[in-house]
């Protein structure tokens, strides 16, 4: 008897055990299901509060030479029509492959192959939307288009030079066409597919990191394995983290590739990919913390917020991708992924991130309310905003790397770090300018006049060996200062910013050449007639230049020609043609140069020829310091201990290197900026 009821428990517990065993099984497959599905409606684009946002892309012509990971998925984000997806079946070849692609391609940049790729994306993804409702026969010929292009891709092995689009590009735009159509596969292809899948490992720092991460995830769904589904979902959330060599920094930066501000790179990136994936693992038990959500949304609005006007990306935060549109694309691409971390986030967060989306539109009639002036002390990089108009200057120094050229980006912008500075009122000022730049004369910096071909290095002399820069605000105005130290040149360069305008000074300009040196005071588009009066005072597109301290002062208009495949080598070759109007400064080369003039932006002639000088009392502009009186306050940028006499009695003693605001009455320091002479 006691045996019988010994065996009737035994039979209890392990059916208990098997049950219970079968539930957790269940519940590890209801997960990987639910991050499965929600992946899939993020692709497919099952989100009725982006409508808005997808009905003024469509408005937008997406471009046909695209490299920009960030603008590539901006692109996926366009409706897909019958009649694209009718050309491409038409174009297919018998072998799977598009005649107008060159799978032979060898650019790191730009690799052609690539597009097969993305229009395997587009064919899984139109058939995914439409599947329910297309006919037999279409279904057919649309499966069978996507089982050739895809066994084409697995037999040929393709291998791009650049190890980027192995192990990311590439499986980050297979991976969601293999989840839209995993149930048609069969198993040779879904044994293909995780071939592909396995390019991607955690390893890496910042947003590679992140986007290798978000391909093994991807492989994970694919396989249904939930600790792979876990191990990624904590890798990728470890980059949610300030203090680390690469990724988010304590001002709300963004660095790759070392000490750089890479705000227009991966870092929209990492900020697309984590919106993402706040949306994805919202509502599980993968979700990110409280504390992980508000450093994503700190990065958006201490951050991103700063560097947007009227839905144009600032210049100096496009880093090295200067492609066709790029201002715009990045804008735009910027308002979706805060659109997907605004649905994760708390309401009053929400409710900033909603009033930052509607006021960044290129579409968008909402005047600027979002002021200030900010500098970035772990990037070189100020930005100055008005109700009218935005600044921003961007520099480098021994500290921080100022430009990169890599995999033929940016070929010419060997000096787009040396102190340049743009204004914006309208926000396309400069759109789409490249092309037809003089890079010497790149917008306030410094550098010498010549012919010679721009240098391509990332080398050491292409750093500015100089540890002062830095930047103090107050309220909403503010002084930003670099010392120039590179290729035998030396400058000290200033700016004031205030609500009407920008005071540029430079001093101890010199350098170990018998070369002239220039400095650029603005260079863009022309647009209409320029005024000016004495050679001093000058009028154009809406903004406002007085020439106060200066030896020569040039400004011409005239007709250019260039090309985007001069520095930007993934485009095919094509000569354009635009006016560009250009004013500079030619300094003498006897003795150590100086300069003081103003940019007034949003402005008008008028203005600009009633502008009363006697508002600004300069002090200093010489080789220790540079400091100057406006309204109540004293700006001062000092590069060596030294004394400043205000109001001609009192003498405010400067200890440190550095920025400063002191109140001119009572002669008492507002806000000290010492330089930061640490290194990485």
């Amino acid at each position: 008897m006691r045996t019988t009821i010994h065996y009737i428990y035994l039979s209890l517990f392990l059916c208990l055990q098997c049950k219970s065993s079968l539930n957790a099984q269940e519940r590890i497959n209801d997960s990987v299901s639910l991050i499965k599905r929600n992946y899939i409606n993020a692709i497919v684009g099952k989100d009725k509060g982006k409508e808005v946002l997808l009905k003024k892309l469509s408005m937008i012509p997406p471009e046909k030479e695209v490299s920009d990971q960030n603008v590539i998925e901006l692109q996926q984000l366009y409706p897909i029509s019958p009649e694209e997806i009718e050309q491409l079946t038409n174009t297919l070849r018998t072998d799977g492959s598009w005649g107008d692609i060159n799978y032979a391609d060898s650019k790191r940049s730009g690799w052609e192959p690539k597009i097969h790729t993305e229009r395997i994306l587009k064919l899984t993804k139109y058939y995914y939307q439409k599947r329910q409702v297309l006919k037999p026969s279409e279904t057919y010929r649309l499966t069978d288009a996507i089982h050739r292009t895809m066994n084409f891709w697995f037999s040929q092995g393709l291998v791009c030079k650049n190890w980027w689009y192995n192990q990311i590009g590439i499986p980050r735009t297979l991976g969601p066409a293999f989840l839209l159509f995993e149930d048609e596969m069969s198993e040779q292809e879904k044994r293909d597919a995780i071939k592909v899948m396995d390019n991607a490992s955690f390893s890496g720092t910042g947003q590679n990191k992140v986007w290798r991460a978000g391909n093994v995830l991807i492989r994970a769904l694919l396989t249904n394995d939930w600790n792979l589904t876990k191990e990624a979902r904590e890798v990728i959330a470890s980059e949610i983290i300030l203090g680390q060599r690469e990724g988010i920094k304590a001002d709300w930066s963004f660095h790759q590739h070392g000490p750089q501000q890479q705000f227009g790179n991966y870092g929209l990136s990492f900020l697309s990919n984590m919106s993402f994936y706040s949306e994805l693992f919202a509502g599980t038990s993968l979700a990110f913390s409280k504390e992980q959500q508000n450093i994503l949304t700190s990065l958006l609005l201490e951050g991103y917020q700063w560097i947007v006007w009227q839905g144009y990306w600032d210049v100096n935060g496009l880093n090295r991708q200067l492609f066709r549109n790029a201002d715009i694309d990045k804008g735009f691409y910027l308002l979706f992924t805060a659109y997907s971390l605004m649905k994760s986030s708390e309401p009053e967060v929400a409710r900033k991130i909603k009033k930052m989306i509607r006021r960044n539109s290129v579409f968008s009639q909402i005047s600027n309310e979002f002021i200030g002036n900010k500098y970035f002390w772990e990037s070189d990089y100020t930005i100055h905003r008005t109700h009218k108009w935005m600044a921003s200057v961007r520099m480098a120094s021994d500290r921080v790397i100022g430009r990169e050229a890599v995999n033929e980006d940016n070929l010419k912008g060997y000096y787009m770090a040396d102190g340049s500075l743009y204004t914006y009122v309208r926000g396309d000022e400069y759109h789409n300018i490249f092309p037809f730049w003089d890079w010497r004369k790149i917008p306030r910096i410094t550098t010498y006049e010549s012919n010679a071909p721009i240098s391509k290095s990332n080398d050491n002399n292409s750093r500015n060996h100089s540890s002062y820069v830095g930047g103090v605000s107050y309220k909403n105005t503010g002084i930003t200062a670099m010392q120039l130290k590179r290729n035998k040149l030396e400058a000290n360069k200033a700016w004031i910013f205030t609500d009407d305008y920008i005071l540029c000074m430079g001093s101890n300009i010199h350098a170990d050449s018998t070369a002239a040196i220039i400095t650029s005071i603005d260079q863009r588009f022309g647009k209409g007639k320029v005024w000016s009066e004495d050679k001093k005072r000058f009028f154009h597109d809406n903004t406002g230049y007085i020439i106060l301290q200066a030896d020569t002062c040039i400004a011409v208009t005239e007709n250019k020609e260039g090309q985007w495949k001069d520095f930007m080598g993934m485009y095919k070759p094509e000569i354009l043609k635009s006016d560009l109007f250009s004013i500079y400064l030619k300094h003498r080369k006897d003795v150590p140069a100086s300069y003081i003039y103003l940019t007034l932006p949003a402005t008008t002639q008028q203005k600009v020829q009633d502008f009363d000088n006697k508002s600004i009392h300069v002090i200093r502009n010489d080789q220790e310091a540079q400091a100057v009186i406006i309204k109540d306050l004293c700006y001062v940028s000092a590069y060596h201990p030294t004394d400043i006499l205000i109001e001609g009695q009192n003498f405010i003693a400067i200890s440190k290197p550095g920025t400063y605001i002191i109140h001119a009455k009572k002669g008492e320091f507002i806000t000290k900026g010492p330089f930061n002479t640490s290194k990485y």
